[in-house]
């Protein structure tokens, strides 16, 4: 397992992130979820990713009895807040009241009395910013968190956090949490730029297109049963499994990962650890051996040559519109 700063923080994290989204209290039993994260300990994943959202606090109980073993000073945690985990109106945003009340309930499931990293998890339109970040910087000053970040936020919002917690003199973000992979380059064109400048890292979610990019996806049959393109409601999947152009193409990569001695799972998460704004990729598994192939793109290293072909490949298939950057919900 190969190593990097979190942006222009000192904090280190394993290049090869797990993350529990789609996985922990929902989809997969227990004992699996547990021998997945024990998988990734031993192939030297130390940071691990959740939010409170996901299966409405269920990830995190699991993801903290998975790690309760483990000496807390050689792993990361991360956690997340801003979608509702209540039908209260104070039980969403990133409000003051609802960001405490988030950590603490975070702190108290994950079975931890810090998080390395609390993230926005996305930009709420109602609340000041200026309250967020102030939010935010308490936190890091009592020490319940140690690092803040972001999900899913524009240039823009991320050039302004930047401005004015410089302006206050509060914590600044060390990390922006955005989909990228080989499909998927909408922080391209702004996002990484304005990150870059602020020294801010990208942690990248998807890193293979929820499945799309190793392959399993045929364009003309149907989905596998138990895939999430098998989920009409996975709409976020299905925007590439209803395509049959870019499933067709997705196939031609096979045939560069094998010349370059990977799976194609390895060859999408390669790809995007070859970007210097990026600090971690994100894997997620419901199987053991899962992780064990993801985490082999740790340090490998792609040439140009194949950069480029994976780019002929791919063609208009390749989706750079900033504008797709995600946008926040509406609050209720």
């Amino acid at each position: 397992m190969e190593f990097r700063h979190l942006g222009h923080s000192g904090l280190v994290v394993s290049e090869i992130a797990y993350g529990n989204w789609i996985t922990h209290g929902s989809q997969i039993e227990e004992d699996a979820a547990l021998a997945c994260v024990r998988t990734a300990l031993d192939e030297g994943v130390t940071t691990f990713d959740t939010a409170d959202v996901y299966a409405r606090g269920r990830a995190e109980e699991v993801l903290g009895r998975a790690l309760s073993s483990e000496r807390r000073d050689g792993i990361e945690i991360f956690s997340k807040c801003y979608f509702p985990m209540g039908e209260g109106k104070n039980d969403r945003g990133l409000s003051r009241k609802h960001i405490v009340r988030s950590v603490e309930n975070s702190l108290r499931r994950l079975g931890t009395d810090y998080l390395d990293l609390y993230q926005a998890h996305r930009f709420d339109q109602f609340t000041p910013l200026e309250e967020t970040l102030r939010a935010f910087d308490d936190l890091v000053r009592q020490g319940k968190v140690l690092y803040i970040g972001v999900s899913e936020w524009r240039a823009e919002q991320i050039d302004r956090a930047v401005q004015l917690a410089d302006e206050l003199g509060l914590d600044r973000i060390v990390s922006n949490q955005p989909q990228y992979n080989m499909l998927w380059r909408v922080i391209e064109p702004e996002v990484m730029p304005s990150c870059a400048k602020a020294g801010i890292g990208q942690i990248v979610w998807s890193p293979i297109a929820q499945g799309v990019l190793t392959g399993k996806y045929h364009p003309d049959q149907a989905p596998p049963a138990t895939s999430r393109g098998a989920d009409e409601r996975a709409s976020k999947v299905m925007q590439w499994v209803d395509d049959p152009q870019t499933l067709r193409r997705v196939q031609q990569l096979g045939s560069l990962a094998e010349e370059a001695g990977l799976s194609m799972a390895q060859l999408a998460i390669a790809w995007v650890l070859q970007h210097d704004n990026v600090s971690a990729a994100i894997i997620g598994a419901s199987r053991p051996e899962q992780v064990r192939d993801n985490v082999r793109a740790s340090g490998v290293t792609l040439d140009s040559e194949l950069m480029r072909r994976i780019d002929d490949i791919l063609g208009d298939s390749v989706q750079r519109d900033p504008a797709l950057t995600a946008t926040p919900a509406e609050r209720p």
